[in-house]
């Protein structure tokens, strides 16, 4: 197992920022999984700069459950993995089940998973699709669940599916998986900036934009503003406010917004506190609720779908413990008939989470009305499966895998502290 720190100076534009975030520097702590014969497998934990080494630090400590360890091919051996990493009771006393820890098993899981759609020769979205019911269930931790899922809930729902699959995976490969854009969002861009990037994604086919919000309650009325008369009434607009409100704050906020018509607040307060996530959804009626990329582990998605606090879920590639704690999240939220539509636009992401909604659809929820999945558009040139977005639609990925992998200039141009880009920039 070889473990890197790659990090992307995205904070010299001020891609990324947010109101909790200003200064981002993208990064992921990539792992790849060598074997003897090959292929090998990749994976990543994103990050946004400081603290990638320890996230870095973490994979590696998972190194001696894998290393010597037979490659898993198959859904059952990929369960075994995934549980053999979860259970590690020294490293569980960290968790459980979240923080670095956590997000370091799921690097690990995501690896495996691409190592063994590669060695299927199918993208990671079709060799999941491909599964039988069993199978699918069967990757599952059912712990902590069962008062809201069960085993049999979960074939209820992949066996409602099965009909219908082959039709579905062909409207993917033919039409692909609808997108929005936070590309024009970014808190740190100038009104000027914000303009012209949501008349571009107008042009670019994306019926729905969104906006960073939380630093200034003028500045946000001002640019919401800015951004309804540029899109005009027929493209959606989503707010992230990123964690940065208390609930009152949030409910203020969001009316001061409302005469613009938010399509939904995300993040609005704290990703743990779900009976706040409840009183602000109760309080803003139609403006819809969504939250995820912070969400820990399935447990508190749960709880948020129990409570009927949030409209929306998003899950992430890379926060939670991989594909089979994913693949959980999916069925949640089909048990509960709420739409998933991931957090992407961190390094890999796109390229990554793509493959979670297009399996949801062909074998899980078999819809995506009212689904979407996130895009920013930078970064993609450094992996060797590139998210590619037309027309405002996900393109279906077609290459063997779960797309994690860079390209080995990528690795050697940013690996920290000593790729080119960092030493130079340090003289």
């Amino acid at each position: 197992m070889e473990v890197l720190d790659v990090r992307f100076p995205t904070s010299r534009e001020l891609d990324g920022s947010d109101a909790m975030n200003p200064d981002p520097d993208y990064s992921a702590a990539y792992v790849v999984l060598h074997t003897d014969g090959g292929p090998d497998g990749y994976g990543l934990a994103f990050t946004i700069g400081r603290g990638n080494d320890v996230q870095a630090a973490a994979i590696g400590a998972l190194r001696e459950h894998l290393v010597g360890r037979a490659v898993p091919e198959d859904a059952a051996a990929l369960a075994e993995l995934s549980a053999t990493l979860v259970g590690d009771s020294q490293l569980r006393w960290l968790g459980p089940e979240k923080g670095v820890a956590h997000m370091a098993i799921g690097a690990v899981v995501n690896a495996a998973w691409d190592l063994a759609a590669r060695r299927a020769d199918r993208p990671l979205w079709r060799f999941l699709a491909e599964m039988s019911p069993e199978q699918v269930a069967g990757l599952v931790d059912f712990r902590y669940l069962t008062d809201a899922l069960t085993e049999q809930d979960a074939l209820d729902i992949l066996r409602a599916a099965e009909p219908g699959r082959a039709e579905r995976t062909a409207r993917m490969l033919a039409e692909g998986y609808r997108a929005y854009t936070t590309s024009p969002g970014w808190l740190g861009y100038a009104d000027a900036k914000l303009v012209r990037l949501a008349k571009q994604a107008v042009a670019d086919g994306f019926d729905m934009i969104k906006l960073k919000v939380g630093g200034d309650l003028d500045d946000d009325v001002r640019r919401m503003k800015l951004a309804r008369e540029t899109v005009g009434k027929g493209v959606r607009i989503a707010v992230d406010a990123n964690q940065r409100w208390d609930v009152g704050t949030a409910i203020e906020w969001m009316r001061a917004l409302a005469p613009y018509e938010p399509y939904w607040i995300e993040e609005p307060t704290s990703p743990d506190d779900v009976l706040g996530h409840r009183v602000i959804a109760e309080a803003l009626g139609e403006i819809r609720v969504a939250t995820g990329e912070h969400v820990q582990n399935r447990v508190i998605f749960k709880q948020l779908l129990q409570a009927k606090a949030i409209s929306v879920l998003q899950l992430d590639a890379c926060r939670v413990g991989g594909i089979n704690e994913n693949v959980a999240i999916l069925l949640l939220a089909a048990k509960f008939g709420v739409p998933v539509c991931p957090h992407a636009g961190g390094v890999g992401l796109c390229e990554m989470v793509r493959h979670l909604s297009m399996f949801d659809f062909v074998a899980v929820s078999g819809t995506d009305a009212d689904r979407t999945i996130e895009w920013v558009d930078h970064l993609h040139e450094h992996f060797t499966d590139p998210a590619v977005v037309r027309d405002g639609r996900y393109l279906a990925p077609t290459a063997p895998g779960f797309s994690a992998r860079m390209h080995d200039a990528t690795l050697r141009r940013f690996r920290y502290p000593d790729g080119p880009e960092w030493t130079e920039e340090a003289r």
